[in-house]
């Protein structure tokens, strides 16, 4: 996309990754708007949106771009609190990050954006290399996520921080955001124990977290009870799944990672289940996402299933 004149919405969320995004953009000829998204914040619960958005507001006012809010709560509570929630009730293992960029990162700032008559959208996450956030994209709609824009996709942490002093931002030292999307500083744990309660392990804790000195490998929400084990051994030879999106051809997948960092399988897919070629080294999580890849590039993805 030849982006000289075009209006692009960059969604800024006061850190290092948007605000180099936005500088990139402008420097290339773009005209571009920084939107600051507000999610849902817990009520009585400690959130920093507040001092995000102010280092979302000094980004803009350094680089002499118009600034927007977004207020997102709705969507935020609704597709990804509300969706959290009801699978731990379920016993299974939720993955709101992904739930947050379909619904809100790209969902709700899409439509905020088009309302407005912008060209395209812009985010501050990576595509590939150390910082690969590909993992969390699988579930965005395909004609969104393909006409989305990445100024800093392709690179690597170091090269986008070295960019942030060269265009002297106020967040160039800012350190990375830890923990779900938009909770901030809230603790999961804090957060779930205060919607479920704080009686039932089976209720608070999912397949494969660690848990003193091992791993939970099996939970009775009726009896309360969560199994533990020293190693989080597998050995399954297939990963079932449901809810698949996808973006190209998925008979091109080669490779699958069922968790964020985890490893990537090598395989094939026959309808929904995929074929490991070799033994799973630990136990999945229903719930979780699992991601399908081939020569490193997404192909889609989907939810896994028991």
């Amino acid at each position: 996309m030849d982006i000289q004149g075009k209006k692009i919405f960059v969604g800024l969320s006061g850190g290092v990754d948007s605000a180099v995004s936005a500088a990139l953009l402008k420097e290339q000829g773009a005209q571009v708007t920084g939107v600051f998204i507000k999610g849902w914040y817990p009520p009585g619960m400690p959130c920093t949106w507040a001092t995000e958005r102010r280092d979302a507001m000094r980004v803009a006012a350094r680089l002499r771009i118009p600034f927007l809010t977004l207020d997102a709560g709705a969507e935020y509570k609704k597709g990804v609190i509300e969706y959290l929630l009801a699978e731990y009730r379920a016993g299974r293992t939720p993955n709101p990050d992904v739930m947050c960029n379909r619904e809100v990162k790209f969902g709700a700032f899409c439509r905020f954006a088009k309302e407005r008559g912008a060209d395209a959208i812009a985010t501050g996450h990576y595509r590939v290399g150390e910082k690969d956030q590909s993992y969390f994209l699988w579930a965005v709609p395909k004609d969104i996520l393909n006409a989305a824009l990445f100024p800093v996709g392709h690179m690597q942490k170091g090269e986008v921080r070295a960019l942030a002093k060269r265009f002297d931002l106020p967040v160039a030292e800012k350190k990375d955001s830890q923990g779900v999307c938009f909770l901030g500083s809230v603790s999961i744990e804090e957060f779930l124990k205060r919607e479920l309660g704080s009686d039932n392990p089976a209720l608070l804790y999912t397949i494969g977290q660690r848990v003193g000195g091992g791993y939970v490998i099996g939970k009775d929400i009726e009896k309360k009870e969560i199994t533990i084990s020293t190693t989080r051994a597998g050995g399954a030879r297939e990963i079932r799944f449901s809810d698949a999106n996808w973006f190209s051809d998925p008979a091109r997948t080669t490779e699958a990672q069922y968790r964020y960092r985890g490893p990537r399988i090598r395989g094939h897919l026959e309808s929904q289940i995929f074929r490991c070629a070799e033994p799973l080294p630990e136990l999945l999580a229903p719930g979780q996402s699992v991601v399908f890849y081939r020569d490193n590039n997404l192909v889609g993805g989907g939810i896994m299933t028991e």
